[in-house]
């Protein structure tokens, strides 16, 4: 019985299913996603190639006592950080010994130029008493004439001279110069100091003008005009970026040459900019003036190829690494691969000769899409497309690497 009532159910069931009109089938509607256009537009750009590196004295030079004695003097200008002109006198050792020892090498030397004088008058005698002898003067034994006597004289008069020159060159070497404009970067000796040959007194570097040394990639290069030892004459302007006293500074700069070796380890070409009076010496205004000190690590943006001819995709605007959601005339995404040439920290640069199928007035999605599927209807909202500023902050670009 219970299984009979069972069974009822179940056939009842499936005729109730049997009788249900089917559920009606709701229209798909093809609905529009919206998103923020823009519309591409081929126009020349200014590329540039970035580096990095530190500030260097194009000379540096370590003082080191040539003479031994007491220092007397010290210049005001002898402390770390102090500037001296070309030639100013930094220390002063004491000079009496070596003033000594000048004045008694010139007397020498008087001395042996009167000896001299001696023997060339002897010699001259002694010509004339063998010509009263009647025989050729080819015979006359070199003792009879006095040579000998006549060279060595010479030679002495040789050698005090050059004892004059080296007393000479001691007692100069009492006064610490240095033959260019510089800044003293440590001292290591003071007033009354004993200092004696080879004593490290200090160092200097020049002031001048400042190098930085910055490396180069391959491609790097490839986005650069030439750089050749024939092109000197047409330095390639150079702007440095670093901090300063804790706020963010700026300075001009030109490449004035290439090391001409690749580095072993990196791979790169080293080249170096130059900067003119990185101390603001020269500048009229020192209170605004603007100082690169030297071992400042920047960051150089280096004038590269003028391109013609290509669009600038907002860097925002790429998918998937490689490519860019493009709109169709039905209003349709269409997916594009591209090949960014060059990229900067606004836009992907793209070449109309690689990246064929984009022409002028091309619309470009730049808002985000969560998950971009071929075909799909979107409903254009079109936005100002930024400008291509040749000389804008382009200069915080870099070769596209893919990455």
């Amino acid at each position: 019985m219970p299984v009979a009532i069972i069974g009822a159910a179940v056939v009842i069931s499936i005729a109730m299913n049997l009788l249900k009109p089917p559920p009606l089938k709701a229209e798909s509607p093809d609905t529009a996603l919206v998103v923020k256009t823009q519309l591409l537009q081929a126009a020349d750009a200014n590329l540039s190639v970035q580096s990095q590196g530190t500030v260097l004295p194009r000379t540096r030079t370590l003082l080191t006592s040539e003479v031994s004695g007491t220092v007397l003097q010290v210049s005001p200008q002898f402390v770390v950080g102090g500037t001296f002109k070309a030639g100013d006198l930094l220390l002063q050792i004491d000079p009496t010994d070596y003033k000594v020892a000048l004045q008694r090498a010139k007397a020498n030397l008087i001395s042996m130029n009167a000896q001299l004088t001696f023997e060339r008058a002897r010699a001259t005698q002694a010509e004339k008493e063998w010509a009263m002898t009647g025989r050729p003067a080819e015979e006359a034994p070199l003792l009879a004439l006095r040579k000998p006597y006549l060279e060595e004289a010479r030679a002495n008069v040789l050698q005090a001279e050059a004892e004059v020159t080296q007393a000479q060159l001691k007692l100069e070497r009492t006064a610490i110069r240095v033959p260019y404009t510089g800044m003293v970067s440590t001292k290591a000796v003071d007033i009354g100091q004993y200092v004696s040959v080879g004593t490290n007194l200090g160092e200097t570097f020049a002031i001048d003008f400042a190098e930085v040394r910055l490396p180069l990639t391959k491609r790097d290069l490839s986005m650069m005009n030439s750089f050749s030892q024939a092109d000197r004459e047409h330095h390639l302007q150079v702007t440095l970026l670093g901090s300063a006293h804790g706020t963010e500074k700026r300075w001009d700069a030109r490449l004035v040459r290439s090391e001409g070796v690749i580095d072993k380890v990196n791979r790169s070409l080293y080249v170096v900019a130059q900067v003119d009076d990185p101390y603001a010496r020269n500048s009229g205004d020192r209170t605004n003036a603007n100082p690169l000190l030297m071992g400042t690590f920047v960051t150089a943006i280096i004038d590269g190829k003028s391109i013609a001819n290509v669009f600038a995709v907002p860097r925002h605007a790429l998918l998937e690494g490689s490519k860019i959601a493009l709109v169709d005339d039905d209003q349709r995404l269409r997916l594009k691969s591209i090949e960014p040439i060059y990229a900067d920290k606004q836009f992907y640069y793209l070449s109309r000769d690689i990246d064929e199928g984009i022409d002028d007035g091309a619309e470009i999605i730049v808002s985000t899409i969560g998950v971009p599927i071929e075909g799909m209807k979107v409903a254009p909202e079109r936005t100002k497309l930024a400008a291509i500023v040749p000389d804008a902050p382009i200069a915080q670009g870099a070769l596209f690497d893919g990455e």
